[in-house]
């Protein structure tokens, strides 16, 4: 993910997350131990042993949760290492008030699901107004 700041900055946000999807292609079964080398034919197919956040399973959950408070502003950074996979990001529960898509200079706003391509990326804002346990 590289990020262009305008001159002036992005304005002030009370909390800023990265996020990073990308698919893994693995001889190996799901979850299976050990090493596993990349199984090409698994990725001509798009046929992906994993679909992760940050790297690993179960990355932003329980103690690595993203936190935020009910009237804080949150910023993410989204971005989709891919290789083959689009991201259709969206948090559950929540409507987005301002999207930059794929990293362009140019705000959408109130956005349900943003695509993010593989190799792309998106910057996401949205209030937090009501408590609860949301879900990427």
């Amino acid at each position: 993910l590289i990020l262009v700041e305008p001159e002036e900055g992005l304005p002030e946000v009370d909390r800023e997350y990265y996020v990073m999807q990308g698919d893994f292609y693995t001889v190996g079964k799901y979850r299976e131990k050990g090493q596993q080398p990349f199984d090409m034919q698994k990725a001509i197919e798009e046929n992906a042993t994993y679909v992760l956040f940050n790297g690993s399973e179960g990355s932003l959950l329980g103690d690595k949760a993203l936190k935020a408070e009910v009237g804080e502003r949150v910023r993410l950074y989204v971005g989709n290492g891919g290789p083959n996979l689009v991201s259709s990001f969206h948090v559950i529960g929540e409507i987005f008030d301002k999207v930059w898509y794929e990293g362009g200079s140019r705000v959408q706003e109130n956005v349900q699901t943003t695509l993010i391509p593989a190799g792309g990326a998106a910057i996401v804002e949205f209030d937090v107004e009501v408590p609860g346990t949301y879900v990427l």
